[in-house]
């Protein structure tokens, strides 16, 4: 027995100390206001609390100095009681939820969350000789590289890392941060626009390392369950993150590092966009084609012939070319009337062949070569400098640009080629190197505008689409898409992994060009299918070069009416889309989710997109191959689920194999859901949210259920802290034979309350009830025997609170 004792200890002792730093040691620890510090012998962590959920760790070296800088987090710390627990080995701090525990020797930091161990540091901090990956040749150019290196378990399932497509799973890859374009990219991209320094992990933790200079993210590419950030330079911070679920973790995370701004409600209609438009008689007859056609749309994107004739030479102009539109003020104004908004196109570059090149130089806003000189380089579109956004003449320069384009009436901004497209190392910029400030230009670029529009526009809600930002980019309202994705069913197929991860790491308006961008493939049921799929998605946009139409009022009269179908779909969930809008900044909720939200400790969900949430009560299975007569869908266990078209119910826990339709995908909603919609109107200028209809799914395995809808003008900056909003409360109960529904509503005193008129329809009441009661005065309804609905029109007062009652006939 003694001999198998001394076994397991040393079985113990191989396991704890397995790539350790043998040359960490452990001298002191000491505590302040607000963090704790532990001093070793070759630097000193820095322990942090956010909260009681969130912990950062700094490790600054021996001979360097705390930078306390972040590009990322903008949570203030508050007082949190921190314990400190010590014996002859460990060192234990203690929260709330979150405990630090340092072992002294052989030394380790590992990271607890209620008891239960989320990771720990494996070699923690180190520097060695960087490897190289041809990917990023000649972008990423180092001889060594700072390291911080954790433990993962043999199981764990990892996420994040910016947009990738690689399957929902990222571990197994060495992953560049480097913000780089991938033109024509189909099923598989390792290296895209947006390369976000956060991991997380089917444990329901994150990791987000704290770092602007660019590195790689190695999600345990050698198979010896190592989690290793690398990077060139700069802090060695990291923040650990955790939560009872998958929405709180993701919440804590956008709270830490800040919360999307309201969009403005016209920003969930249709979207007329392509490359381009090449005069104002072309965008106007388009949008009179849409008129024409009765598919209603909300705005209009104006591609780089708004400042130039050609393609290649005009870049940096960003001024009107008057040849080609010689009444641009007159023509927004003009769609500003039929209620549709202009959004332009705008590039960091000026090209030394455009007209501001001049005026760039002499007010100096340009970044610099190694002696001072103005940057120049070759890329497609020219010979071209970089505007040098951290100087605050470049910054003040760029930022006039888009408020003239406001004055002029522009609605949104578009800021394309923000990774930046071409951004050589020896460029020089006020606050640094290029490799420096690479993946955090596009998100100081949004930056620079949302300020810029809450300084000289503040009652506005601005319209920011941006290719490239950084942790925390959804705090300056940007909203990104998935760059230039190949017009293929592989493109397609991309999709929704890319937005469900995005989602997940805060940038939660992640989109695609609808119906594909890249190549001359004239497809019409891909266009469909990816349509039908964008119905679902944060925005609804379809963009494509021009060779294709991505407009439906120019392609064939069959996927013109199936995609009006959609379109009309779209319009008709404004209410509970705008809702999601609501969600998202209020608490960081993702509008698209993955099914492991709704079951995380379910592996066969841990590496699942085809189908996903759409909020939290529908549930959206895409078509995203050709030909496609029948597809298999999982439908989430805990709840019924309601096919949208037939009202078929299927019990939640299992997978059904469903018939396709061409004129839509496959859609359902959660027994027990409130689901609003409104009538279909030809741009949200017409949206009128006093009358709507209410969709109640009801179940009798559903005894009690709530919702709320949000309500405000759709489009004053900060309604919420202006307390110009209202919150619609729908409740539903079964008393015995009694359905019982409840309205009430929360009011903020600077919005303008009205009478709302609600038709309640209640679906699977299987026989005409007995009584209806709308408050104390009997009432008949309307019931279709043959779907097994009820509709009772309700006219609300919200000052007042309603009550419906519904005596069923079991």
């Amino acid at each position: 027995m003694r001999t198998l004792k001394i076994f397991i200890a040393l079985v113990f002792i191989t396991v704890v100390s397995y790539g350790q730093n043998p040359n960490r040691v452990f001298k002191s620890i000491s505590k302040h206001k607000d963090f704790v510090e532990v001093i070793t012998n070759d630097g000193i962590y820095r322990f942090k609390p956010y909260g009681n959920e969130i912990i950062e760790t700094s490790f600054i070296p021996k001979g360097e100095t705390f930078n306390p800088d972040s590009h990322a987090v903008v949570l203030k710390t508050e007082p949190v009681k921190m314990e400190i627990v010590e014996t002859s080995n460990l060192t234990e701090i203690k929260m709330l939820d979150i405990s630090v525990k340092i072992v002294h020797a052989p030394f380790q930091v590992s990271y607890y969350y209620e008891g239960n161990l989320l990771t720990s540091e494996k070699q923690g901090y180190f520097k060695s000789k960087h490897q190289p990956m041809d990917m990023v040749k000649g972008n990423i150019v180092a001889d060594s590289t700072e390291k911080i290196e954790f433990n993962l378990t043999k199981d764990e399932v990892l996420y994040g890392g910016g947009a990738r497509a690689l399957g929902m799973n990222r571990r197994g890859y060495r992953l560049p941060l480097y913000n780089r374009a991938h033109y024509g990219y189909e099923t598989h991209s390792e290296l895209m626009n947006f390369t976000l320094p956060l991991v997380y992990s089917s444990k329901m933790y994150a990791i987000h390392f704290d770092n602007a200079p660019i590195g790689y993210l190695d999600l345990d590419s050698k198979k010896n369950n190592t989690l290793t950030y690398e990077t060139i330079s700069g802090r060695k911070t990291y923040q650990i993150i955790a939560g009872d679920d998958w929405e709180e973790v993701v919440e804590n995370y956008v709270d830490l590092t800040g919360k999307q701004p309201m969009l403005p409600r016209w920003a969930l209609g249709n979207f007329s966009s392509r490359f381009g438009y090449h005069s104002q008689e072309e965008v106007e007859m388009t949008i009179d084609k849409f008129k024409e056609e009765e598919i209603p749309v909300d705005a209009i994107i104006l591609d780089l012939y708004w400042f130039g004739k050609d393609i290649k030479g005009t870049m940096g102009n960003l001024q009107v070319f008057r040849d080609s539109f010689p009444d641009f003020e007159g023509m927004v104004k003009r769609l500003n009337d039929k209620g549709v908004k202009t959004i332009t196109i705008t590039e960091p570059f000026v090209l030394t062949t455009s007209k501001k090149w001049d005026e760039a130089v002499e007010k100096d806003i340009l970044a610099k070569d190694s002696i001072g000189n103005p940057a120049t380089y070759d890329f497609y579109f020219g010979n071209t400098g970089i505007i040098d956004i951290y100087k605050s003449e470049g910054e003040q320069w760029f930022w006039n640009i888009y408020k003239d384009l406001a004055n002029k009436g522009i609605a949104g901004v578009w800021g394309d080629l923000g990774e930046p497209e071409v951004h050589p190392n020896w460029v020089q910029h006020h606050s640094g190197s290029a490799d420096e400030v690479h993946n955090i230009y596009g998100h100081d670029w949004a930056r620079l505008i949302h300020e810029g529009y809450k300084r000289d526009f503040p009652d506005t809600r601005p319209f920011i689409l941006m290719r490239a930002g950084y942790s925390g980019s959804q705090r300056y309202g940007m909203i990104p898409w998935s760059g230039d994705v190949n017009r293929t069913w592989g493109g397609l197929q991309s999709q929704p992994e890319i937005a469900l991860q995005m989602g997940m790491q805060g940038l939660a308006y992640m989109h695609s060009d609808l119906g594909g961008f890249a190549g001359a493939n004239l497809d019409d049921e891909l266009y469909v299918r990816w349509l039908q799929y964008g119905v679902f998605n944060p925005i609804f946009r379809p963009h494509a070069q021009e060779d294709v139409p991505s407009e439906p009022v120019f392609r064939s009269e069959k996927a013109k009416r199936l995609a009006s179908f959609a379109i009309a779909m779209r319009y008709k969930l404004l209410p509970y889309n705008y809702n999601l809008v609501y969600e998202n900044h209020k608490y960081g909720k993702p509008l698209m989710r993955p099914l492991l939200f709704e079951e995380p400790s379910n592996p066969e969900l841990f590496n699942y997109s085809k189908t996903y949430l759409w909020g939290n009560d529908i549930l959206v299975s895409p078509v995203l191959e050709t030909g496609k007569k029948e597809q298999e869908i999982y439908f989430p266990k805990g709840s019924k689920w309601f096919d949208i078209e037939t009202d078929n119910i299927t019990e939640g826990g299992t997978t059904k194999t469903v018939q396709l339709r061409e004129d839509f995908i496959p859609v359902y909603v959660r027994a027990g859901a409130f689901i609003p919609l409104t009538d279909m109107v030809q741009t949200t200028e017409n949206y009128d949210d006093s009358t709507f209809q209410l969709q109640y799914y009801h179940d009798d395995s559903v005894k009690q259920s709530e919702r709320e809808l949000y309500f405000d003008d759709g489009k004053t900056a900060n309604p919420i802290g202006n307390e110009a909003f209202q919150i619609l409360k729908f409740e539903a109960e079964q008393k015995g034979n009694w359905l019982v529904i409840e309205f009430e509503a929360k009011t903020g005193k600077n919005y303008a309350a009205t009478t709302k008129k609600i038709a309640l329809t209640i679906h699977n009441i299987l026989n005409k009830p007995k009584k209806i009661k709308v408050g104390n005065k009997k009432v008949e309804g309307s019931y279709n025997a043959k779907y097994k609905t009820l509709t009772i029109d309700v006219f609300w007062d919200t000052s007042i609170e309603k009550e419906i009652k519904i005596k069923l006939k079991k």
